[in-house]
Parts: C-alpha cells; sequence; structure tokens
C-alpha cells in the first residue's frame, strides 16, 4: 500500500492502540507490553513456506500460532521486529499466555491474542475495515480501462485464428480474446481461468527471448501447447509486457504479414498499458518484485535487468536512500513514492522498493556528470517532500555499477557498507560513494579482518593500546605526521620530548619495530582499525 506524498507530516495511519480499543477486549487482548502509538499499515497471513513480506507496519496474522513451538514463536517474532511489524496476532491457551507475553517483551513485537470465537477471516475483515482497506482479489475485479485491450486481442485472434492473451511482466493475463471458434490449448485455458499464466518448464526461456528481442518469435509445438507468436509490448525500451497468440496456422515460417500485425497490436496495447495508470500499476508490482529479487541474491532467473528495461551491455547504477533509524513506517512509504516519482522524470526504467529501512533504486548506468545531475537535486526536494521524525537530513549512497543480475545485491550490501561507515566518520556528507570513503571502508575492513582472524592483530599493539593508551596515542600521533616529532606533539597537545620518550617506551617495552617500514603499516593500521572499532 503506497502512502501519498504530502508536503508536510506523513499521512495519518491507524495507530495500534487505536486498533485494540476499537476492536475491543471481547476480541483481541494485547500480551506484555505494547508501543500504543505504532502505526498499522496492513494485514498479512503468516505462510510457513513464505518468506514474510519486507514491509514495515505490517500485521502479521499467525491462524497455526496454537500449533507453534515457543521456539518458533520467538524466532517469528524476532524476525517481525528486525522488519518493523506492528504486531502479531495469533490464538493461544490461557496456560501459554504468560510465555507469548515474555516472548513479546523480550523481541519488542507486540502480540495481539485473538478471541477463541472469532475466525481468522472475520478478524481480518474486521481489521480490514478499520484500515479502509478492500481486500477483493485483484483477478475477480476487471480492469479500468481494460476494454480496449480485450477487443485488441479479439482483433488478434480474429487474424490468427487463435486463442491471444496480453500479459504484464509478471505474466498476469491482462486481456484475452474470446472469438467463437477460436484455437486454445489447456494451458490457455487454464492461464484464462486464474488471470495468471500457469507454470510450464518452457515459461523463463521463452520469456527472456521474448523480451529481448526486437521483432516477434514464434514457437513450435511444445507438448500439447500448440504453436505461438509472442511479442514484446515496449513504451521505447522500457518493457511492459507480451503478447502471446496461438497460430492456428500451424507450424509454418513466421510471415511478414503477422509480423506487421503483432508488432502494430504491440505499440496499441503499450499506448493504452502507459495510459491507465491501474494497469500501469499493476505492471509495477511485479517490476519492485524483481528489483527484490536481485537485492536477496536469491533465486535470480538472469534476465531481470532486461525486464527492468535495462540493457546488459550498458549496466545498472543501485542507489539508496536512508531516512535514519527509527523512522516512522509512512516516512519510509512516502519516500519511496517521492523517489519514484523523481527518478522517473529522468530515467523511465527506474524501479524502486523499500527494504529493511532503506529504499533502493535501480536505474540505468550513468555517467558521473550524468548521474550528478539527477542525484544532486534530489536531495532538497526529499528534504521538502519527505523530511524525517529527528530532523536529520536524508542520505544517499552510490555503491556503483554491475553488469550482472547477481551484482545487484553485491551493490546493496556495498550502499549498507557505505552507510554504516558514514555514520562512524565526521563529515562523511549526505551523498555517500565508494571514492569518497575509501580509507574509512579500507579501515573498516582492516577492522573485520582482525577481528575474523585474532592470529593477524599484533598482540603487543593490543596490549599497549590497553595498557598504555597514552602511548599508544603519541605512536599513532606520530604516524599521522609522518615521523614529525614537533607535528605530533602539537597533535596530542604534549612537548616534544614527551612524544620522544612516548616512542622508547614503545619500542623497548613492548618490542615494536618502529624504524621497519612494513612493521609500522601494520602498527598503524592496526591502531587504527582498534580506535576506530572503539568509538563505533
Amino acid at each position: 500500500m503506497q502512502a501519498a506524498v504530502s508536503t508536510n507530516s506523513p499521512p495519518r495511519s491507524l495507530r495500534l492502540g487505536e486498533l485494540i480499543e476499537h476492536l475491543g477486549p471481547r476480541t483481541v487482548t494485547a500480551l506484555g507490553a505494547l508501543d500504543a502509538n505504532a502505526p498499522v499499515l496492513g494485514t498479512e497471513f503468516y505462510d510457513a513456506m513464505d518468506e514474510p513480506q519486507d514491509e514495515a507496519g505490517v500485521l502479521l496474522i499467525i491462524p497455526s500460532g496454537a500449533s507453534l513451538d515457543v521456539a518458533a514463536v520467538a524466532a517469528l517474532a524476532a524476525q517481525a521486529a528486525e522488519l518493523r511489524y506492528a504486531a502479531l496476532a495469533l490464538k493461544c491457551p490461557d496456560d501459554s499466555a504468560d510465555t507469548f507475553a515474555a516472548i513479546a517483551e523480550t523481541s519488542g513485537i507486540p502480540i495481539l491474542r485473538v478471541a477463541p470465537r472469532v475466525g481468522w477471516r472475520l478478524f481480518e475483515a474486521l481489521v480490514g475495515g478499520l484500515l479502509g482497506e478492500q481486500r477483493s482479489s485483484e483477478s475477480a475485479r476487471p480492469e479500468h480501462g481494460a476494454e480496449p485491450l480485450f477487443a485488441l486481442a479479439n482483433e488478434l485472434a480474429s487474424h490468427f485464428g487463435g486463442s491471444v492473451a496480453i500479459e504484464d511482466l509478471g505474466r498476469r493475463i491482462v486481456a484475452y480474446s474470446s472469438v467463437p471458434g477460436q484455437a486454445i490449448d489447456s494451458l490457455r485455458t487454464r492461464g484464462i481461468l486464474a488471470r495468471q499464466v500457469p507454470e510450464s518448464p518452457f515459461n523463463d526461456d521463452q520469456y527472456r527471448s521474448v523480451i529481448r528481442s526486437e521483432s516477434p518469435i514464434k514457437y513450435p509445438q511444445l507438448d500439447d501447447e500448440l504453436p505461438r507468436i509472442a511479442c514484446a509490448i515496449r513504451a521505447g525500451a522500457l518493457p511492459l509486457g507480451t503478447i502471446w497468440a496461438i497460430d492456428a496456422t500451424g507450424e509454418g515460417q513466421l510471415t511478414a504479414a503477422q509480423t506487421e500485425h503483432i508488432q502494430r497490436a504491440a505499440g496499441i496495447a503499450a499506448a493504452h498499458m502507459l495510459d491507465d495508470i491501474r494497469v500501469s500499476d499493476a505492471g509495477q508490482a511485479p517490476r519492485e518484485e524483481l528489483l527484490r529479487t536481485m537485492l536477496s541474491g536469491s533465486a535470480v532467473a538472469g534476465s531481470e535487468l532486461v525486464e527492468l528495461g535495462i540493457p546488459e551491455e550498458r549496466g545498472a547504477t543501485l542507489l539508496a536512500f536512508d531516512p535514519g533509524p527509527n523512522e516512522h513506517p509512512t516516512t519510509l512509504a512516502q519516500l519511496r513514492t517521492t523517489v519514484q516519482r523523481q527518478l522517473s522524470l529522468h530515467r523511465p526504467e527506474a524501479t524502486t522498493v523499500a527494504r529493511r529501512g532503506r529504499v533502493y533504486a535501480l536505474i540505468a548506468h550513468q555517467e558521473a556528470a550524468a548521474l550528478a545531475r539527477i542525484v544532486d537535486p534530489l536531495l532538497p526536494i526529499l528534504d521538502r517532500l519527505v523530511g524525517t521524525d529527528s530532523g536529520a537530513g536524508i542520505v544517499i549512497a552510490m555503491p556503483g555499477r554491475t553488469l550482472r543480475v547477481g551484482g545487484v545485491a553485491e551493490l546493496r550490501e556495498r550502499a549498507d557498507w557505505l552507510f554504516d561507515t558514514a555514520a562512524r566518520t565526521a563529515g562523511a556528507g549526505r551523498i555517500l560513494s565508494v571514492a569518497g570513503l575509501r580509507p574509512e571502508l579500507l579501515l573498516s575492513r582492516v577492522r573485520e579482518l582482525l577481528e575474523r582472524d585474532t592470529a593477524l592483530a599484533d598482540p603487543r599493539v593490543s596490549e599497549l593500546q590497553a595498557e598504555q593508551p597514552g602511548i599508544a596515542d603519541a605512536v599513532l600521533h606520530w604516524c599521522e605526521a609522518f615521523g614529525n616529532v614537533a607535528r605530533a606533539a602539537e597533535a596530542a597537545g604534549v612537548h616534544e620530548n614527551t612524544i620522544r620518550y612516548r616512542l622508547r617506551r614503545a619500542e623497548e617495552r613492548y618490542e615494536l619495530a618502529l624504524g621497519d617500514p612494513v612493521t609500522l603499516l601494520a602498527i598503524w593500521l592496526q591502531l587504527r582499525a582498534e580506535r576506530a572499532g572503539g568509538e563505533s
């Protein structure tokens, strides 16, 4: 659910305390402490086979809560707290209430105990009514403005003699033909009934080829799937969906007339899909899902960049936006909406998602100057339209470019690394890049390396830090002054002779060979890394 952009404050949302009060004690009771002001932005049913939705403010309904053991509920609560859910809702016997209350206290996620007499569908309907949401299925609701697409599908079916389906990028059938006598197979019939293309062993490769191809492609009969002609629907370089026409003429080659006919239809379909905001929104959801898949780095198909309209040879640039910790979930929703709107003015292929308290946007790769022209004006716009509860400005990370689908997850990790490093670095600024923070990034990696493999850390340097911090400071200041005692003394606020004395003590008592360049470099790195670790 997207929040509308406001120039003042985040939109008013239902508070958890209000939800509990409206439902009443005969419907739900809170176990453990809760934040009555926590926003509730939507509901989701728990499914053990699926990953939880990464959307803050969700009320997670757990119909199987009574059958889960304590460890499973505790793990689920911890995960929900990390995702900044509003609360968990479950049923439990009286003798488990105290245990679940303790889990709520420990995890920090409220647990709502639903009364036994209240069915789960009724409970969801009650909450949905308070949220003002309509939970009817998209597939059962006719699309606004989809009539021209159905007419287009019928016109194509009359030409090709077979059933035609117009699909969005999520492989959802948004329009289909209904011409009497059209050739049709079981796969198309099942797809029309479900308004979703059924799984097929040929699907992924076929979709990847169609989206990448500038021309229609004809596929021969495969098992019980009749011959098909497929064509991508595009607005410029931006894919919007596909057209699939069963060819009743059989296995012959694709003719020039067929090519012209389906390409012209694809152009008409693109115009309707762009003009109709609801169809465009339906097409945005699978685009966001593609980006979520790439950010997670798991189950990628390899065609995601192309499906988002990003040429593989050009590569993709990831932008990350951090509103700061503990921000209101509606602030994050506003941020995502505003970033999407502003980036789309420059890059129509831009796709944005909110993930774990940050917003990530993927665009086709831009050279440094072009990227600066896009990013630099964003900060004042975001400050004006979004702002943050803390008053701190939104920070943007530019982790770089990738030519691979699998590289998007690596860029996301690098962006998170930039944010974490900048938080420990004074004067890091609000637009972060590897070039701007390279020394700090290097030191953070050195610190991680020393923590991971303690054998690499010189125990004498660690002892010096612990036992004689003044001497350790003198060595560090001397290193930073490149061996200039006067400058080291000035930086440390002591006499030059004090610096000389402390350097001798480091060499004599701790046997540190400060005169050896390689050893000195290792000592300097360890001192800086351990000092940075102590300040974080």
